[in-house]
């Protein structure tokens, strides 16, 4: 297996308009809602009120899957698999997307969130959103081309089909209660690798707490590595390690008050698929009670790196051996396994 996101360089993407900035925020945020759908909802004694708010914030997805026979049997028992999806608003993420026919939307987050059988540990898994994949009936894309070209059901079939897997349920998450929820928690304690500057703030290298603001300068910054994305989706797992370690915290857990301000704030700003309702989500919690920050662990796909399509297109390279690895793990839910003995791990 070949992981190389740290020696080569991607290509210069051209500018984008301001939305770009909310699509990187988002995949913190989309992470963070994991986290609260599958622990907040069922902590403790606060559940019952804790799935009413979710239940009556959020939104759900009509058809989030394709049709049965286009998916694979779920072979993993006791095991749960939420696919996690980035999108520009909310209101835009139902429409079309949601229905299956083509969209203007690209989804630009995309996370696959394994919870093994044992509840024992979240596994988060970022795809880079150009990873050149086989999109069922289009032939070679992009990842992210798969929303634009079939809505939600066909990113659901193309992930699945690369793994051999089938999701459980499917999330649909919009930005817009990032700051807020950071600010919630007081701020969030992260250990900056190596130190960078954005328009706004200074980052230098070692630890210290990030305001909302600052967390979303933080997450966002690309053109200031070498490595461009491959350095900004490590400094988003930075952040979101160090937010979940906030939140898994007894201060936070036994806080009433806290969790629920923080479940209001994210709600709004989750659609999901009809069955992740809070009771679902609340079952699955029970078992992760335990789960701490330490617990949580995020890796991103590893790639070949970058290169080129025929038609001209800077792409990363997808690594077949890894897919394949990682879907065997996915079906033997032995994840963990795979993820100790490849190192793909962002650890610090």
């Amino acid at each position: 297996m070949v992981f190389v996101s740290e020696n080569r360089v991607p290509s210069e993407e051209p500018q984008r308009p301001r939305t770009k900035k909310k699509r990187t925020a988002r995949n913190v945020l989309l992470s963070v809602v994991a986290l609260f759908l599958v622990a907040a909802i069922g902590a403790g004694v606060y559940a019952f009120s804790l799935a009413s708010s979710f239940n009556s914030k959020s939104q759900k997805i009509e058809q989030a899957f394709p049709e049965d026979a286009a998916r694979p049997a779920k072979v993993q028992a006791g095991a749960t698999n939420l696919l996690l999806l980035g999108s520009d608003s909310r209101a835009a993420a139902l429409g079309s997307a949601e229905a299956g026919d083509s969209s203007d939307q690209r989804s630009d987050t995309m996370m696959w969130v394994h919870v093994p059988a044992d509840h024992k540990n979240i596994y988060m898994m970022s795809i880079m959103r150009d990873t050149w994949v086989q999109i069922p009936g289009h032939g070679e894309a992009k990842m992210n081309a798969a929303m634009a070209l079939g809505g939600i059901p066909l990113v659901v079939q193309t992930l699945e089909g690369m793994f051999g897997t089938r999701f459980d349920h499917v999330a649909v998450i919009d930005f817009e209660g990032f700051k807020a929820m950071t600010d919630a928690l007081g701020g969030v304690n992260v250990n900056v690798p190596a130190a960078f500057n954005t328009k706004q703030f200074s980052f230098p290298e070692g630890k210290q707490q990030l305001s909302g603001e600052e967390a979303l300068a933080f997450v966002r910054e690309r053109k200031a590595f070498s490595d461009g994305d491959y350095q900004r989706v490590k400094n988003q797992q930075l952040f979101l390690k160090a937010l979940m370690t906030k939140f898994l915290t007894a201060e936070t857990l036994t806080n009433p008050g806290k969790i629920s301000s923080l479940v209001d704030t994210v709600s709004p700003y989750i659609s999901a698929d009809k069955s992740l309702d809070a009771a679902a989500a609340g079952a699955l919690a029970i078992g992760l009670r335990d789960v701490r920050g330490s617990d949580v662990v995020s890796f991103t796909l590893p790639t070949l790196g970058i290169g080129t399509s025929n038609d001209g297109q800077s792409i990363v390279l997808r690594d077949d051996a890894a897919i394949d690895a990682i879907g065997k793990a996915l079906a033997d839910d032995s994840l963990g396994s795979y993820v100790e003995g490849s190192g793909v791990t962002n650890k610090r």
